[in-house]
């Protein structure tokens, strides 16, 4: 025979209080990513192709004259498609292709994104996405976040347990809630080019982090 199941009391539970603590850092950015690169048209595939490698290679050489290091530079998008003419009644035709090669740009000071991209334009650059900022310590202060979370919990929770007429034990669990990501991150988009220097505001990052606690209570002595 199968023994019943006993319901559980509430004095089966421990006795606890849970709150989520909360807390963010905000910086500004000390890196930098810009995406760039040459769309070349052309009848043919090859001469799409040719075209776009020669206009490319004068993009890497401004860059490496422009002090960018080659471990800072990485290939993100290679493409070659047709070109089709507008056609309602049936099939396109092929009118041409376009050779695409996009790199993104690492930049360890966030003060040179301008004068980078002024380069990549000027060197031919026809094909300029978004630059995006970020903190490359974005860990350590996140750790210092994670430290003003639980305390804020803690503050939290002393609030409650001293309206309940209760004191606080130990911790029995700490969870971090999601992923910590920035609030926000500094990203626009760029124009094709400019005659004027080409205006960046790199913004400001506000890291955040939220924990939930729960804490033993015991009767107030």
């Amino acid at each position: 025979a199968t023994a019943p199941a006993l319901a559980q009391t509430p004095a089966d539970f421990p006795s606890a209080v849970s709150v989520t603590g909360e807390a963010s850092i905000s910086v500004p950015p000390d890196i930098a990513f810009v995406d760039a690169g040459v769309a070349s048209d052309a009848k043919t595939a090859r001469e799409a192709s040719e075209a776009n490698n020669v206009a490319m290679g004068k993009v890497m050489t401004a860059l490496k004259g422009a002090n960018i290091d080659a471990r800072d530079i990485q290939t993100s998008r290679l493409s070659l498609q047709p070109q089709y003419a507008p056609n309602r009644s049936g099939p396109s035709p092929i009118v041409g292709y376009r050779a695409s090669n996009r790199v993104t740009v690492r930049i360890h000071d966030v003060g040179k994104v301008a004068n980078v991209i002024d380069t990549l334009v000027g060197a031919g650059a026809n094909d300029i996405g978004n630059v995006n900022f970020e903190v490359s310590q974005a860990s350590k202060l996140l750790d210092d976040a994670r430290e003003k979370a639980v305390a804020d919990a803690r503050r939290k929770a002393d609030i409650y347990a001293k309206a309940a007429g209760v004191t606080l034990g130990a911790p029995l669990s700490i969870s971090e809630e999601g992923a910590p990501q920035p609030a926000f991150r500094g990203k626009m988009a760029m124009p094709m080019a400019a005659a004027a220097p080409t205006p960046i505001a790199q913004g400001e990052e506000t890291l955040s982090v939220s924990v939930s606690v729960t804490w033993a209570i015991k009767a107030a002595q």
